[in-house]
C-alpha cells in the first residue's frame, strides 16, 4: 500500500502542497485532477522521490520514499513514471525502445514480452519503425509500453493520453487500464480529462489551493458534487439557490417559478445544450431539439438521486 501521511512540500518558498494524506492500495488505480498550477504534476513527482519534502512522509509498503538528499539516483526499482516529455531513443525502433531495460538472457521472454506490451498499447503495427518517425501520440504509447516492460508494483502517469488523437483514446484507455489491473499494478494518474477517470477509476482526489477539495469515488463525488469545482470536473453546471445541478438535471416545463430566456445553442450529438438567462445569471441545461433564441422558457430542477 502507499501511504501518504501530512505531506507538505514548498517550491523556493511557496507552498505547493499543504497536509496531503491518503492511501492507494496495490492494484488500485487513484486518479488526481485539479486545475492547471494546483500542484497535481508535482505529487506526482514528490511520491517518486524528485523532491525532498517539507514535512510527512511517503511509503510504499515499508519502504519510505525519501528525495535527493538522502538518494543518489533518483526513483526507486519498484516505480516507474511516464511524464508529459518522453524520455525514448529516436534512432531505434518503438520495439528496442520498450525493451531497453529487459535482459538479454532471455531472449525468447524478452521477444514475449516485447509483443505483449505493443499490442496493449496497439503499436504492433509499427514495432520496426525508428521512434523519431512517429506521432506525438504514438511516442507517448511508447513510454506507456517502456515504463511497464519490467513490471512495475506501481505506476505514475501524467496526462498520459493528452497527445493521443480521439480515434485511438477510448480503447487504448481500456486496454492499458485492463491490462494494469490484470496485473495488480498501482496507478496513480494526474489528469484534467474526465475519461481518463470514469469507468476506470477506483478513488479520486480533488487538488485546489494547495490542499485536497475532496477524495472519493468517482461515482460519489459525480453524484454529490460538494463544491463547483468538483462538478466542473464532470460538465457543465449550474448553482441555484446555493444547490449544484448538472445540464442534464434541469428540465423545462409548462410553468415554474424559475423564468429564463434562450441565449444560445450548441448542438452535442444527441442532445442541444442551451444557454438561458436565469436572473441574471447563465444556466446550462440539455434538451433534445434546439430553441429560439430570446424564447422564454421555465425550469424544474429533476431532483438528485441519493
Amino acid at each position: 500500500m502507499l501511504k501518504v501521511n501530512n505531506l507538505s512540500f514548498n517550491y523556493n518558498k511557496s507552498p505547493i502542497l499543504k497536509a496531503l494524506s491518503f492511501n492507494v492500495k496495490p492494484g488500485e488505480y487513484l486518479a488526481i485532477i485539479g486545475e492547471s498550477g494546483s500542484g497535481k504534476s508535482t505529487l506526482l513527482k514528490v511520491l517518486r522521490g524528485e523532491y525532498d519534502l517539507n514535512n510527512g512522509t511517503v511509503f510504499w509498503k515499508k519502504e519510505q520514499i525519501l528525495g535527493p538528499k538522502h538518494n543518489l539516483v533518483i526513483g526507486y526499482d519498484f516505480m516507474k513514471y511516464v511524464a508529459q516529455e518522453f524520455e525514448l531513443e529516436p534512432f531505434i525502433s518503438v520495439a528496442e525502445n520498450i525493451g531497453q531495460h529487459l535482459s538479454n538472457f532471455y531472449k525468447e521472454e524478452k521477444k514475449e514480452r516485447i509483443a505483449e506490451l505493443l499490442q496493449v498499447v496497439e503499436l504492433t503495427a509499427v514495432a520496426t519503425t525508428k521512434v523519431k518517425l512517429l506521432s506525438g501520440g504514438q511516442k507517448q504509447r511508447v513510454a506507456l509500453a517502456r515504463a511497464l516492460a519490467k513490471a512495475p508494483e506501481i505506476l505514475l502517469l501524467d496526462e498520459p493520453f493528452s497527445h493521443i488523437d480521439n480515434f485511438k483514446k477510448q480503447s487504448l484507455r481500456r486496454s492499458i487500464f485492463k491490462y494494469l489491473k490484470d496485473k495488480n499494478i498501482t496507478c496513480i494518474v494526474a489528469t484534467h480529462d474526465k475519461e481518463d477517470v470514469l469507468g476506470f477509476a477506483d478513488n479520486m482526489l480533488v487538488l485546489n489551493n494547495n490542499k485536497i477539495e475532496a477524495y472519493n469515488t468517482p461515482k460519489q463525488l459525480y453524484k454529490d458534487p460538494k463544491t463547483a469545482l468538483v462538478a466542473s470536473f464532470f460538465g457543465e453546471f449550474n448553482i441555484i439557490n446555493n444547490d449544484i445541478f448538472y445540464a442534464h438535471q434541469l428540465k423545462i416545463v409548462d410553468s415554474s417559478n424559475l423564468k429564463a430566456i434562450v441565449k444560445n445553442n450548441y448542438f452535442k450529438g444527441h442532445y442541444y445544450l442551451i444557454e438561458a438567462n436565469l436572473n441574471g445569471e447563465n444556466v446550462f441545461l440539455k434538451n433534445s431539439k434546439n430553441l429560439e433564441k430570446g424564447a422564454i422558457i421555465y425550469l424544474q430542477k429533476i431532483k438528485k438521486p441519493h
